[in-house]
């Protein structure tokens, strides 16, 4: 049993590792060849934990070269145009104008119905709304409204907007984010002074706390419920 639960431990953190040197992208935004060796590596990695008796080499080694090669096709693809319409394919046109392309979707072999679908869930239910949406290379479907359809913003209304930057995070689940505070040049004692003037003793009694970009501390304290 110690065996099983060790060799599983290894071939568990080189998986993360593998996976990790990958990238971050979400399973979604993965191209056809990193889902490919996506599969293959978690298959190279059930194996060896199911069969005691396979050397774990025999699955360590293959995944570090799926690695390999995935890294060479990540560079090749990053270098050339052709390399990468060939390794990933390329933007499909679907809808143009708002009408709809009926060979590009029997080619991408999506019927009308899944088509109608993805855009009622990106918040379109007119087709004629659309100038240009386009199949990427993930399988995500991207939209171009039409100008008269578009979300009116500040700018169409000659609206002056302040600056909004990323509020840092000062307090995570009772813990001082202690880099953060560095980052924007205060200390545990700004914060524990601050906390006080809304009658909190201790950060551990925060459940989340933020610093917004006008400088306002923003904060939940842990079960709000019962008090």
């Amino acid at each position: 049993m110690f065996i099983v639960i060790a060799r599983t431990i290894i071939l568990y953190g080189i998986v993360i590792v593998v996976i990790r040197l990958m990238g971050k992208r979400q399973i979604g935004e993965l191209q056809p060849f990193e889902l490919a060796i996506t599969i293959m590596v978690s298959a190279l990695a059930a194996i060896p934990m199911e069969d005691i008796g396979i050397p774990l080499l025999y699955s360590i080694l293959p995944i570090l070269l799926l690695l390999t090669l995935q890294e060479i096709l990540s560079l090749i693809t990053l270098k050339s145009t052709k390399a990468r319409a060939v390794i990933c394919g390329k933007p499909n046109v679907i809808i143009q104008n708002g009408v709809i392309n009926g060979k590009e979707l029997k080619k991408l072999r999506i019927n009308l119905n899944d088509l109608i679908e993805q855009l009622r869930i990106k918040g379109y239910h007119t087709i004629e709304d659309i100038e240009y949406a386009i199949m990427e290379t993930t399988g995500k479907i991207s939209i171009i409204p039409k100008s008269q359809k578009r979300p009116i913003t500040p700018e169409d209304l000659k609206i002056d907007t302040e600056y909004e930057g990323l509020p840092r995070s000062l307090i995570i689940d009772g813990q001082i984010q202690q880099e953060n505070l560095e980052k924007i040049g205060l200390d545990t004692h700004w914060l524990n002074d601050t906390l006080a003037q809304f009658n909190v003793n201790s950060p551990a009694e925060i459940f989340f706390a933020a610093l917004n970009t006008k400088g306002d501390l923003i904060y939940q304290k842990k079960n709000p419920e019962k008090e």
